[in-house]
């Protein structure tokens, strides 16, 4: 068995303004309105034709506009809602829509409007060209997917009036759409200024769906999916487009670096948007775990960091589950830009998808487009440990109660065989019965996921101090190596300092002694030299030897 390891917008929603009063919700609960009295969809849309001559100056509507009923919803007590669209001068208007709310005798009762802005315009003969706009939107699409071979690229400009940005003015809105180099619909949205050229805003036009699944370690977790004829892919356009695969059980065949051919990814889907049933019969569960995986790891580095993906270009990744036969590993390969997942040989471990191990793995990526610190000697086990310390760090965030934080790895996947309660302990290294507490000049010559038992014995100190405490339900004691006392400073500023470090300071053949020179200068930049933070990094790293 080897341990884990690292192979080289939506749609813009405006808010709307309520126009409504009492009388709305005292109409919902009058008691004289029965179910018998009920308007039919046709006496709803008599009503709301009297309400907009009656009430046009309320809603905006001037001669020049017109308006198209979108929807019509009538309640068990009569009250109707009739949902309009609004065009001027024959164009569709954006933030032109607009509720009618009407009582069951059809009184008008008030109204939500997108915006509220008057619709004047001197003119809508547009100053841009249809082709430029075309052009542009184009571009923008390439630039969303920068990297990618985009095929059948085609953009579709229609001219509209733009209610959502502040004053109402012409506008293109484009639509391009395209297919990804594996034959996945890519789409974006761009509107831009008819007179000027200039972008007023653009989306991910791919609609997304809101789901679930059932997962084997995180209980019944939020998936964002996309849609896809009758049926759902577990595809995250909020996300860069990441998704989770089927391995089918194979492997990749490579040589020399060079893969021959590839397990395959075959996109899960799904019939109905919840997904997997929590146990490893379901091939779906474990994609779920994946995805879940991928999606807090995503919000961590978003949310905390600022990073968007694992590039930072907004570019998702992919996973793949059910990989090999029994195999006892997860792994990144920057090659594919992906990760791997096995299913475990059920005697030693269960699936590797753990949420610490999705963590452990995307970060490999992060490193790998930062300081891609060399995979061997001292370098690889601070390539293992920024795995670690960030994929614990992702744990933490996503705050799940099924998979509560702490400082163990893997926890979640081992099994009664493997001889431990988890991959390694981050509190005390050597636990695990090979990694190192404590730098010595022989910590070069270990396998990197053990000479990472030093900085990860670190940012524990760091984060924690040194003694003992309970996190996650789990009992930690980190003693240090010199007997000194260390006082944490929490894991925000543990993340914090790392990924400065990794990601201004550090460089490919940084090893432990440049370890503690850039952390104490990321330090320095984020909370000033001489400080408590800085004061506690140079402590942390002495009370592991490195000093």
């Amino acid at each position: 068995m080897s341990p884990i390891r690292h192979v080289r917008r939506p749609r813009p929603v405006t808010a709307g303004v309520a126009v409504t009063g009492a009388a709305l919700l005292a109409a919902a609960l009058s008691p004289t309105a029965g179910a018998t009295d009920r308007p039919t969809r046709a006496t709803a849309l008599g009503h709301a034709a009297s309400a907009l001559t009656e009430h046009a100056a309320a809603l905006g509507l001037t001669a020049a506009q017109d308006t198209e009923v979108r929807d019509v919803i009538v309640d068990k007590d009569g009250t109707q809602h009739i949902r309009y669209d609004r065009t001027y001068r024959r164009l569709p208007v954006l933030g032109g829509d607009f509720v009618v709310h009407l009582a069951p005798d059809g009184t008008y009762l008030g109204a939500d409007r997108a915006t509220k802005s008057a619709i004047d315009l001197s003119t809508v003969t547009p100053k841009l060209t249809a082709p430029k706009a075309a052009d542009l939107a184009a571009n923008a699409l390439r630039a969303a997917h920068l990297g990618e071979t985009l095929r059948k690229l085609t953009a579709k400009p229609r001219l509209v009036v733009d209610a959502l940005h502040g004053t109402p003015r012409l506008a293109w809105r484009t639509d391009a759409v395209a297919q990804d180099g594996l034959g996945n619909p890519v789409a974006r949205t761009v509107l831009t200024d008819a007179h000027t050229g200039a972008r007023i805003d653009s989306w991910d036009s791919i609609e997304t769906a809101s789901g679930d699944g059932r997962s084997l370690y995180g209980g019944t977790v939020p998936l964002e999916t996309t849609p896809s004829g009758s049926a759902y892919q577990l595809k995250d356009p909020t996300r860069g487009g990441t998704y989770t695969g089927d391995a089918g059980n194979k492997t990749d065949l490579c040589v020399l670096a060079v893969c021959l051919t590839r397990a395959p990814a075959t996109v899960f889907t799904d019939a109905d948007n919840h997904w997997g049933d929590g146990t490893g019969s379901d091939r779906s569960t474990a994609a779920v775990d994946a995805q879940y995986g991928t999606d807090v790891t995503w919000d961590y580095y978003e949310d905390v960091h600022g990073r968007r993906g694992i590039a930072g270009d907004g570019k998702g990744s992919y996973n793949r589950v059910h990989y090999g036969n029994k195999y006892n590993n997860a792994f990144w390969d920057d090659s594919c830009f992906c990760m791997t997942y096995g299913d475990g040989d059920g005697t030693q471990m269960g699936p590797l998808v753990s949420l610490d191990v999705a963590g452990h793995e995307m970060t490999h990526g992060v490193t790998s487009k930062t300081a891609a610190l060399t995979y061997s000697g001292e370098s690889g086990g601070l390539n293992e440990a920024t795995s670690d310390i960030f994929g614990t760090l992702v744990e933490f965030h996503a705050a799940n109660p099924e998979d509560p934080g702490d400082y163990l790895i893997g926890e979640k996947i081992v099994r009664d065989g493997f001889g431990k309660d988890a991959l390694r302990y981050m509190d005390k290294p050597s636990k695990d019965g090979k990694s190192a507490d404590c730098w010595d000049t022989s910590v070069k010559d270990l396998d990197v996921h053990y000479s990472s038992g030093v900085a990860n014995h670190f940012a524990y100190l760091l984060a924690e101090g040194s003694g003992a405490k309970t996190l996650g339900g789990v009992a930690h004691d980190s003693p240090t190596c010199d007997g000194s006392t260390v006082t944490g400073i929490g894991r925000a500023k543990l993340g914090r300092i790392w990924y400065r470090a990794l990601t201004v300071h550090m460089t490919s053949s940084t090893d432990y002694a440049g370890a503690r020179t850039a952390t104490l200068k990321a330090a320095g930049d984020l909370y000033g030299e001489g400080g408590t933070e800085h004061k506690a990094v140079a402590a942390a790293w002495s009370a592991v030897g490195v000093g």
